[in-house]
């Protein structure tokens, strides 16, 4: 029995967290990273906005394209695959530059048009935010890989339990929120948290726009004090202890999800 609890025990958290304070110790003991990791600190609220608004935005974007090729009409099934399997296709770095500089630019001449016609003041493509584009391209990119865990969680429901709950009386609506849902969920869960975790990751990408993020921020310090070695490794501290900080929270929700009956 010792055994068996000595082989579950998180040795590799013990290491990691032993690991992950004599960094921060290390970085805190030198004035020069001590220095960098405040200024660093200042893209980390970016960062979170991003990731979490974008997250968000992407989930019910990806639970709408998963209802789509649920659907019992072929067009909306159609268009559900051709948006997932083009938007799957194209590397996320890719989408950010091309939502940021061909879709918003032609999004404002549609909407300078619409203010044509009411006599309103036009926009300016300088006016829509690179930190929106970056958060619409990212919404994008992860709305279709979302879809798909959407789609695979409400398959996975008992196609018995749906024709009870058609027998009882239930709407669809009433289905899906009592029946279909809660069981979907314990499927989604791990994956979806998977994905958020690796938007955190991804979202270090928006920096090639000049968004202010933690990477931005460290490869401007680092061009102006030279000491890329210092830099990046408290760029990468402050990724890690984001990541593994989620993917421990995930983790007791999953167990706690299971442990329900």
């Amino acid at each position: 029995m010792t055994a068996d609890r000595d082989k579950d025990f998180p040795w590799w958290l013990v290491a990691v967290a032993l690991l992950g304070a004599a960094a921060f110790a290390a970085v805190l003991a030198d004035e020069a990273q001590a220095r960098v990791l405040a200024t660093l600190l200042k893209g980390v609220r970016i960062t979170v906005f991003v990731t979490l608004v974008a997250f968000l935005l992407a989930v019910l974007l990806g639970m709408g394209i998963a209802l789509m090729s649920l659907s019992g009409r072929l067009v909306l099934r159609q268009v559900a695959r051709f948006y997932t399997e083009i938007v799957r296709g194209i590397p996320i770095l890719v989408l950010l530059l091309y939502v940021a500089f061909v879709l918003a630019p032609g999004l404002v001449v549609a909407a300078n048009w619409l203010l044509g016609l009411v006599g309103a003041e036009p926009l300016r493509v300088r006016d829509f935010s690179l930190l929106w584009r970056a958060i619409i391209a990212l919404t994008i990119g992860y709305s279709a890989f979302i879809a798909e865990v959407f789609r695979a969680g409400l398959l996975s429901v008992d196609p018995g339990q749906i024709e009870a709950a058609k027998a009882l009386g239930l709407g669809r609506w009433h289905r899906f929120r009592f029946i279909v849902l809660p069981q979907a969920i314990r499927t989604i869960l791990p994956p979806l948290g998977n994905d958020f975790v690796a938007m955190v990751k991804d979202s270090s990408l928006v920096s090639v726009l000049g968004v202010l993020d933690v990477t931005q921020l460290g490869k401007v310090t680092a061009a102006g004090n030279f000491r890329y070695f210092e830099t990046y490794n408290v760029v990468a501290l402050i990724y890690l202890t984001m990541t593994i900080g989620l993917s421990l929270a995930l983790r007791r929700l999953e167990a706690r999800l299971r442990s329900r009956p």
